[in-house]
């Protein structure tokens, strides 16, 4: 078979994220089967090439784990960044709350392999020490009504791994290293559950199934108190009172909108062909949507409304504690060294939780053909702003900075007044267009 390499992620914003054939195989991979536990040093690795053996001695030491005596850790950030693979090149699971505990099966540098098959790094976590791994019961599940929310109580042991997926009309968290043994859940009727399934997938694993009212979602929180788990639905805005455009001047009365301006600061971002700063034209655009959305009633956040440093956890953390209706993120964009500047163009949405997949489409849609656009598309992307799952959260490429022929129109004050009344608009239609 071909040996072929795959290009980053990056490539798919051109168009040219197919395999190419390596031409130098750099890589080899082996397996090998030691039968006891213990630290076994440095391997030496030996290669059969062209009738020649060829021995290196590894940098690195390899040491076996006894099932026996695995370590304990425990999660120490609010959020731990769990990963498919032990580097920030493997994709993101479901943050593991603040207190989750876990065993760990393996080690690479300081990343750490947990028992349900997550990786972490080490410093977002503390040794447990005279820890044993252990697994938890699950019995009666509860729930309450607070402001704005419904919460779902899931009494354990242990505070355990936790995975969460969405989809349309359903949303499915599965707590790990777990065993049911379940007779009565407590869930009266509300706002954002139909109903409650739940199944024990594998002796260890348990899946609670929600079964929503709505295609759309608001927003999730998980967090530990103590070893119980608290899960978070957020219930849908008041919509009831909101027609389309021109029904009324207040059709976003009650709607908390959040907006950032992308960069700023020592932080330009992209350029356009005479080096205006990105920064500024997206706090001028945010600014004036932050007028047309609060002339039809919304209360708008901004997380910037100067040129200033404005850190990705900050912006995050905003989104977080204002727990906005939507969180957008405005930004103009650019290419890799390797784009198409003067053939490409247009306007692109990016998406990570399937909350704020609805409102990318309709987003993309509504200005493309208002504003009749060149379309960049919609995408999903793991981005800073795009990860929070407290609200939907879109963030807007609104052009391309380094297009000389998009720059006369990004840069045109009239033009960008447009577009800050097409995205009110969009907005607006939206929202009177939600289940």
């Amino acid at each position: 078979s071909q040996d072929v390499q795959l290009p980053s992620n990056f490539a798919v914003l051109t168009g040219q994220n197919q395999p190419t054939p390596r031409a130098v195989i750099n890589n080899y991979q082996g397996c090998a089967n030691i039968s006891q536990s213990g630290n076994f040093g440095n391997p030496v690795f030996q290669l059969n090439l062209n009738g020649e053996r060829v021995s290196q001695r590894g940098t690195g030491t390899v040491e076996i784990l006894s099932p026996n005596r695995l370590e304990v850790i425990e999660v120490i950030e609010e959020a731990g960044v769990a990963r498919t693979g032990p580097s920030t090149n493997y994709s993101r699971l479901t943050p593991l709350p603040k207190g989750t505990r876990a065993a760990v099966t393996g080690k690479e540098g300081d990343w750490l392999r947990l028992d349900y098959g997550a990786w972490i790094r080490q410093k977002e976590t503390k040794l447990i020490a005279g820890a044993t791994p252990r697994k938890s019961i699950i019995r009666s599940i509860t729930s309450r009504q607070v402001p704005g929310a419904t919460e779902i109580l899931f009494p354990l042991e242990i505070p355990v791994p936790v995975s969460v997926q969405q989809s349309d009309k359903t949303f499915t968290l599965t707590l790990h290293n777990l065993t049911a043994q379940t007779d009565t859940i407590f869930l009266n009727d509300g706002p954002v559950i139909k109903r409650l399934d739940w199944y024990q997938v594998t002796p260890d694993r348990v899946e609670y199934n929600f079964r929503l009212k709505s295609e759309q979602q608001w927003g999730y929180d998980l967090r530990y108190e103590g070893t119980t788990l608290i899960l978070s639905l957020r219930h849908p805005p008041n919509l009831s009172s909101r027609g389309r455009l021109g029904v009324s001047t207040q059709q976003l009365a009650g709607i908390k909108i959040l907006l950032d301006p992308g960069h700023g600061g020592a932080e330009t971002g992209a350029s356009g062909p005479n080096g205006y700063p990105e920064k500024d034209v997206n706090l001028i655009v945010s600014k004036l949507l932050q007028k047309e959305l609060v002339q039809r009633g919304a209360t708008v956040y901004m997380t910037r409304e100067t040129d200033k440093d404005v850190s990705l956890r900050d912006r995050m953390d905003m989104i977080h504690e204002l727990e906005p209706t939507i969180a957008l993120s405005i930004h103009y964009n650019a290419l890799p060294d390797y784009g198409d500047a003067i053939n490409t163009a247009g306007i692109g949405m990016f998406w990570y939780h399937t909350q704020a997949h609805d409102l990318s489409v309709f987003l993309h849609n509504y200005l493309v053909q208002k504003l009749r656009r060149p379309s960049y598309g919609v995408f999903w992307n793991n981005l800073a702003l795009t990860r929070p799952h407290k609200a939907p959260s879109v963030l807007l490429e609104l052009g391309f900075m380094i297009n000389p022929v998009e720059f006369e129109w990004i840069s045109n004050p009239q033009e960008q007044r447009q577009l800050a009344n097409a995205i009110a608009d969009g907005i607006t239609e939206w929202l009177a267009t939600v289940e």
